[in-house]
């Protein structure tokens, strides 16, 4: 540690040399991180493309997109609120490569969470932040009229989070009523049941079975480590005491998660909505 402040002030310094202010070469550290359109990103994400880049793809046979459902919530004292939205955005673009012919939505962030009056539910906490189901319902809805109206004929509804999983299964009934058809909603619930059921039950056979929760306990946080692990906070996490549903933390113990143990979960869950996916192209054709 006193190295880098060390370091940090002989850069600050020879900033002050060249005639440029330290907050100019933070600037210029961000404006140098590597750019958000490469790598798998650039291969499956929509927001990625021109609008003739997108039609192209799609007169080329690119007609699935899947529209990736995060959730802006508290995931206890050691997690980012931006958990789901990372995870179900990371994830989606390895499910579409995979899946071939596939393009990724930007992820929906804004879900219900919980009642503001009173406070229910993660909203209980600060850095949370929810909508009315109408809304919610009424946002996926548009946004899949969007994809259809420009070629798309089947759209998956991807879930990273368990509160509104209902609402999305209604979405894509109405849809299928509505459009008779013309295109096709794939709700994807085996991609989230991954988690509470197969993802569990692999981690209480390498004897996590205590650890095991409903929210922000040892999956979740191996999860989001294997993912992107800047959202965990690690020093702090393994030297915590054991936190509960007071923290944020719904059953279980967050504080020996791992990316390797997130790994099995995260491959699980590709592979389940890959196949899924696949299987819905075949039968929609």
């Amino acid at each position: 540690m006193l190295f880098l402040r060390r370091l940090s002030c002989r850069v600050a310094l020879l900033c002050v040399g060249m005639g440029l202010s330290v907050p100019a070469v933070r600037a210029q550290a961000v404006l140098e991180t590597p750019p958000h359109c490469s790598g798998t990103a650039l291969q499956a994400e929509f927001a990625c493309r021109s609008w003739t880049e997108v039609a192209r793809d799609v007169k080329a046979g690119t007609d699935t997109i899947i529209i990736p459902v995060g959730g802006t919530e508290q995931s206890g004292p050691y997690m980012a609120v931006g958990k789901h939205n990372v995870r179900a955005q990371v994830l989606a673009d390895a499910i579409a490569v995979q899946a071939g012919h596939t393009l990724v939505a930007p992820v929906v962030a804004y879900v219900p969470e919980g009642s503001t009056s009173p406070r229910t539910s993660h909203m209980k906490f600060p850095g949370t932040i929810s909508v009315p189901p109408a809304v919610f319902e009424g946002l996926l809805k548009g946004a899949a009229e969007s994809f259809r109206v420009q070629g798309f004929k089947r759209i998956v509804l991807l879930g990273d989070h368990g509160g509104y999983q209902s609402f999305m299964a209604q979405v894509a009934q109405e849809l299928n009523r509505a459009w008779k058809g013309q295109a096709a909603v794939l709700y994807l619930r085996d991609y989230y049941e991954v988690v509470p059921h197969q993802y569990a039950d692999a981690l209480r056979a390498q004897g996590h079975g205590a650890e095991v929760g409903l929210h922000a306990e040892l999956s979740d946080t191996s999860l989001m480590l294997a993912v992107d692990p800047s959202l965990v906070r690690q020093d702090a996490l393994r030297t915590a005491p054991k936190p509960g549903a007071a923290e944020g933390v719904y059953g279980g113990d967050p504080r020996r998660a791992s990316a390797g143990l997130g790994r099995i979960g995260t491959d699980m869950q590709i592979r389940t909505a890959v196949a899924a996916i696949q299987s819905f192209q075949r039968s929609h054709p």
